[in-house]
């Protein structure tokens, strides 16, 4: 079993503030972490290994040089092998751009690591929250894809997915080799030893370059990217709430209502 896990750093978004007199988000001393919904994928990923002792783990990345240290972060959590994709010709690349240079860099990776049988991304980022990089990918290389997962197990040649849905869950299974999105699971992350800390901080990351995996120039960066950013703006803060205690619920649901009806609600 051979599985790639596709992840992302991002500013960690809670740690951003927002400047007053310019109402735009204050980045500096802003940490970079691994983002949260490729840590679940990546643990999705290392389940699958907990079952299978002889199936590996490799993650992926585009991104800078400072990417590194987030690829090190799955490497001590239970990844073999990680790779970055780095290179100025992907610079202001957007989410299809993205699912292209993904999808060439992956098939250079497997010339080295084999055929993957499973490809993990994250559901979404949480700079962008835009949850379409999985499923663009799984167009380029043509594979069945499965969003929103929560869990995953090996059957035979395929692969089983509990995902969310409108109305519980459901279970899909997908032929392999194929492409998941994994949200929010059930259960709890694991975390690094200082001996796995230690290793993946001694780990090399091989850089490959859009010369290596050979992506053409008028599908990366800017030019391979037709999303337009038309105006960015922080939401308005919503005032305080009253608090209603006029010593019992039945008297606060009256002053409730008393208030909803002077403002014309109900």
């Amino acid at each position: 079993m051979n599985m790639l896990v596709c992840i992302k750093q991002v500013p960690d978004t809670e740690e951003i503030k927002i400047d007053d007199a310019t109402n735009t988000p204050i980045m500096d001393g802003v940490p970079d972490i691994v983002n949260p919904y490729d840590e679940y994928a990546l643990e999705t990923a290392n389940r699958i290994k907990d079952a299978d002792p002889s199936a590996k783990v490799v993650v992926l990345s585009m991104g800078p040089e400072k990417a590194e240290a987030a690829l090190k972060t799955c490497l001590a959590v239970g990844a073999e092998q990680a790779y970055l994709v780095r290179d100025d010709a992907f610079a202001d690349s957007d989410t299809l751009a993205t699912g292209y240079i993904l999808s060439k860099a992956i098939a250079a990776i497997e010339e080295k690591e084999g055929k993957f049988d499973v490809i993990f991304c994250g559901q979404q980022a949480i700079d962008g929250d835009t949850a379409q990089v999985g499923p663009q990918l799984a167009e380029y290389l043509g594979y069945p894809q499965i969003t929103s997962g929560i869990e995953a197990a090996v059957d035979g040649d395929l692969i089983k997915v509990k995902r969310e849905a409108d109305d519980g869950f459901t279970v899909i299974a997908a032929k392999m080799p194929c492409v998941i999105a994994i949200t929010q699971p059930l259960y709890e992350l694991r975390y690094p030893t200082i001996k796995s800390k230690m290793a993946a901080k001694r780990a090399n990351v091989p850089v490959l370059t859009a010369t290596e995996i050979g992506t053409s120039a008028e599908l990366v960066g800017l030019k391979g990217s037709p999303t337009e950013v038309k105006v960015t703006f922080v939401p308005p803060r919503r005032k305080g709430g009253i608090v209603i205690d006029e010593g019992s619920a039945e008297t606060d649901i009256k002053k409730l209502a008393e208030l909803l009806s002077a403002a014309a609600l109900i």
